[in-house]
């Protein structure tokens, strides 16, 4: 599922660590995020679509890893990040 392209802007807008930042893993973790949300909603709905559950768990993993990476180089962007997403972290 691919976000509109003025959403996508906004969103890397506002996690960008510099006017050109598109690859940041604040970015990309904003970004994972909400293809994330709009997939649990399609699967809310459209219960044994199997196929994009398959790829809702490959999402969450990635996102995951760049999760544990940005702990690993920055703990203080993590917190501000999981803070501003309302993610639940272990």
């Amino acid at each position: 599922m691919v976000l509109p392209k003025d959403l996508k802007e906004n969103i890397m807008k506002e996690y960008q660590r510099h006017e050109k930042d598109t690859g940041s893993p604040e970015v990309q973790i904003a970004l994972l995020t909400e293809r994330i949300n709009r997939l649990t909603e399609h699967l809310k709905v459209h219960k044994k679509d199997v196929h994009s559950r398959r790829g809702l768990i490959g999402l969450v993993n990635k996102r995951r890893k760049l999760l544990e990476y940005l702990k690993r180089k920055d703990y203080a962007k993590y917190l501000e990040v999981v803070q501003k997403l309302n993610l639940k972290v272990k």
